[in-house]
């Protein structure tokens, strides 16, 4: 079972937990995201046909996926972008350095990238002397508070407004005290206008690459990505191997479910498109696999690779939106972290498929119908059986099997259940059951299901 200081996702989780206030809104104003969602996506009449259209190009595309690589490759080096391969992180964060060093520079913009947060390329860099500055600016928070981001959408939705503003008040010397956001912002934004101004290579990620063109696509509503792009000598975009669609004409189908699936808006404010290099500017792109291969030879997960990185699955998530995201201990977090982190490593991420419900809310939701909640459960199995769960759950599942496959063991342990929990209730009203810490157990009934029913149907 995986740990993080000792600690899987059910410990950090209880960390989180212990803050109720924090919880309450966590949980409040996240709901209030999937709302958004919901009203926008319902002002659709095509919602559930757009939806299939954007599963079934993705389809498409991972079922022929290094030919459109290939012909990505291709298109984008007539256009005059250099564009490199990387097998894993190591490789990835190897070819930045390798850039970053040519063009002799020690400092670096970067715009938010869930790609380089997986590959931890920051933590990487800062070991090579080099600093980055992150510019989205939920991203910049959690930079300066030394933290991972908890969400992919919103990398700071953990934080209060007051802690942000004391945060700024140590990094960028703004007045003690003061947590109005609009002034944070603005403060923000003088913060960064001068490290766009000066550095000279910037870092985007991509949202989505199109073969038929060589070009690629970056989404943003700060305008962020733009900035450092357009004012750096060398622009430097990391992606996915699976964010290729096949044609320009795909684009706007997952245009109209990105924002609205994400945070409920009809479109992003700013989607750039980025096809050749400036005159005297370097356009790089960086192709990375890091366990995607992997993950589309495997029947049962491969659908995980559709994945636009909307997040509505982390705002409807109730698991999520109660423990937090840093409690997932990896980049992705939510339902659909919990699919991708166990590809990367299974011993280290073997409680996160368990981080459910198995509601089914996420797949819902999903705009490109990845069926989620599917394989929270499928990867469930494939770790019992390759021993990735503790020796307790192995055992208890296999002390259930028994019962639940023995009539007799069944209704006998289902009496002296029953018999217990009236007459002896504090053998499980205690802090050693799991399930009484959070919640009153049941009134045990008189008689169970099979007993009513075979009484009943007599009487019948």
């Amino acid at each position: 079972m995986a740990v993080v200081n000792g600690k899987d996702h059910a410990a950090l989780a209880d960390v989180f937990n212990k803050d109720k206030a924090r919880v309450g809104w966590h949980d409040e104003t996240l709901w209030f995201v999937r709302q958004k969602r919901d009203k926008a996506a319902h002002g659709i009449a095509e919602w559930e046909q757009l939806r299939q259209t954007a599963s079934d190009i993705k389809d498409h595309v991972l079922s022929r996926l290094s030919q459109y690589l290939v012909e990505f490759e291709t298109r984008a080096k007539e256009n005059g972008i250099i564009v490199h391969w990387a097998a894993d992180a190591e490789e990835h964060n190897s070819i930045v350095l390798g850039l970053l060093q040519k063009a002799g520079v020690n400092r670096m913009v970067k715009s938010k990238s869930m790609l380089t947060e997986e590959c931890h390329l920051n933590e990487f860099l800062a070991k090579k002397g080099i600093e980055v500055i992150d510019t989205d600016l939920g991203e910049r928070i959690v930079q300066l508070a030394e933290e991972a981001p908890s969400h992919i959408v919103l990398p700071c939705i953990h934080k209060k407004k007051e802690e942000i503003g004391a945060l700024f008040h140590k990094h960028l010397g703004t007045p003690a005290g003061n947590a109005d956001p609009q002034f944070l912002t603005e403060a923000a934004r003088q913060h960064l206008r001068e490290k766009f101004l000066t550095r000279r290579v910037a870092l985007t990620g991509v949202n989505f690459a199109i073969a038929e063109t060589g070009e690629f696509v970056v989404c943003t509503n700060e305008g962020n990505a733009d900035m450092g792009a357009h004012l750096a000598d060398v622009h430097i975009a990391c992606m996915g191997i699976e964010k290729i669609i096949p044609k320009r004409e795909h684009l706007g189908v997952f245009l109209r479910l990105l924002a609205r699936s994400a945070t409920g808006q009809p479109v992003t404010t700013y989607n750039s498109h980025f096809k050749k290099p400036r005159k005297g500017a370097e356009l790089h792109v960086v192709l990375v696999d890091n366990g995607r291969s992997r993950q589309l030879a495997r029947k049962d997960f491969r659908n995980s690779l559709k994945c636009i990185r909307c997040a509505a699955c982390f705002n409807t998530c109730p698991v999520y939106r109660r423990s937090g995201g840093h409690s997932y201990h990896t980049a992705i977090a939510g339902p659909i972290g919990s699919i991708l982190a166990p590809n990367l490593d299974m011993r280290q991420y073997a409680d996160l498929p368990f981080a459910s419900t198995l509601c089914g809310s996420c797949s819902n939701v999903c705009p490109v119908k990845i069926d989620i909640h599917d394989q929270l459960y499928k990867w469930r199995q494939v770790l019992g059986k390759e021993g990735y769960v503790p020796k307790s759950k192995e055992l208890g599942m296999k002390g259930l099997a028994m019962a639940v496959n023995n009539a007799t063991m069944f209704s006998v342990g289902g009496k002296l259940g029953r018999w217990v929990m009236r007459n002896t209730p504090f053998v499980v009203n205690n802090g050693m059951n799991p399930w009484f810490k959070q919640r009153e157990m049941p009134e045990a009934p008189k008689e169970s299901f099979r007993e009513w029913y075979a009484k009943n149907r007599k009487e019948g």
